[in-house]
């Protein structure tokens, strides 16, 4: 459990929903910054967030930011065992420990011992960056030497395992079980294979994260190949999605990872459109980006809005869609439930749509819709030629009949 009563507390693990995390980008100790921060990414989605206190001066900001947050906090420690104790001092949720920067064992049995009494959980890492020796030039070098023999990630995945289990007996040795474990890289791969194997041996939530993934433009997909993978297959407990930009991308992105997978019930407009060709009559991808920008702003509920860019798919997204626009010439064909509602020049689609939504979000509230219910079937037009549509093959029995599961 992570929180207290003014925040909330909440599981991770066991039956409870996959978390989202991220971490602040500026100083813990300026502290209405700070606390700005937090609550941003809060508003955003944030279930926890995770502030750095390298300096005595961040842990003693803590006494003053935790009681204007939102969410709980977790104190990243890496180096001085002192700022985990006085993180627990100052009322923090949770504390990331990495116990092979610690080479004093008594230390980190006073911060074992902090938490203990006070209920509060360590998430430990085996991350890829703090396992493998540094200061030992030579050692550094046949470890790695021994990383990239044979199996791509062959000896750092053991090495993974091995000083988790290092790590772990010396809090068995306290009596110490509220625990998160975290084995991050920076390859997708190795994540999978990590999380995969770690999930296998030991009885704690896990906390996925590609780490130091880069810009979001290559991040967004190193990230969700990996986390979407170990998620799929039911693996994982909390996420904290690293990129170097704007963090609250990384709380947006975590949360559309769970929507896609179905972990997590959608809040506020889920926007589809088609990537555009040839075919396109309207400035689709002006037309995108200010639908998702009001919308985002505007609409609550998870309704599904499609906006397409000529007749072809048009049809077959709009009888999927909620509320749904394709384009004619230079004009727009909206449709809600499967429903044709209006036909407007194309410089009257986005107010148009803004106000259908508008309306239909107002009807559910009420009980006169229901999100995903559709009213009239949309008929696209028949393709011309020898082989017909889709459609006219089935009713023909040209069309062999699949089944799932070999049933």
């Amino acid at each position: 459990m992570v929180g207290d009563d003014r925040v909330g507390r909440f599981g991770i693990g066991g039956d409870a929903r996959v978390a989202v995390q991220t971490m602040t980008a500026g100083y813990t100790h300026d502290i209405d910054a700070c606390v700005a921060e937090i609550n941003r990414y809060a508003d955003a989605g944030a279930d926890i967030v995770r502030v750095a206190v390298p300096e005595r001066k961040d842990t003693e900001a803590l006494k003053q930011i935790i009681p204007q947050v939102k969410v709980p906090l977790v104190a990243d420690v890496h180096f001085h065992f002192q700022r985990a104790l006085e993180a627990v001092e100052a009322g923090i949720h949770k504390i990331r420990l990495n116990p092979g920067n610690i080479s004093d064992r008594d230390q980190v049995n006073k911060v074992i011992d902090a938490c203990k009494e006070r209920g509060i959980p360590i998430r430990i890492g085996v991350n890829e960056g703090s396992i493998i020796e540094r200061k030992d030039k030579q050692r550094r070098a046949e470890e790695l030497g021994m990383y990239f023999e044979g199996h791509k990630s062959g000896h750092l995945l053991a090495l993974m395992v091995a000083k988790l289990e290092e790590y772990l007996d010396i809090f068995h040795a306290r009596g110490f079980e509220d625990i998160v474990i975290s084995a991050k890289s920076m390859d997708a791969q190795l994540c999978i294979d990590a999380y995969t194997e770690i999930a296998k041996r030991f009885p704690y939530p896990l906390h996925l994260g590609v780490t130091h993934a880069g810009p979001k433009s290559t991040g967004t997909i190193r990230t969700a190949v990996a986390l979407g993978t170990l998620l799929a297959n039911g693996i994982g407990d909390t996420i904290r999605i690293s990129y170097a930009s704007d963090h609250i991308d990384e709380v947006k992105d975590g949360l559309e990872i769970l929507y896609c997978l179905g972990l997590r019930t959608r809040k506020g407009v889920e926007l589809i459109a088609c990537p555009t060709c040839g075919r396109i009559q309207v400035d689709l991808f002006s037309l995108v980006k200010e639908v998702e920008r009001k919308l985002d702003k505007e609409i609550t509920l998870p309704i599904k809005v499609a906006v397409m860019g000529c007749v072809v798919n048009g049809p077959g997204e709009a009888e999927g869609a909620d509320v749904a626009v394709f384009a004619g010439d230079r004009r727009g064909i909206i449709y809600v439930q499967g429903q044709r509602v209006a036909n407007v020049p194309e410089e009257e689609i986005l107010p148009r749509l803004l106000q259908e939504c508008k309306e239909f979000e107002a009807k559910v509230n009420r009980g006169e819709a229901k999100l995903g219910e559709k009213i009239v079937e949309i008929v696209p037009p028949d393709p011309i030629g020898e082989l017909g549509s889709g459609v006219d093959r089935i009713r023909k029995g040209l069309v062999e009949k699949v089944t799932v599961g070999g049933q």
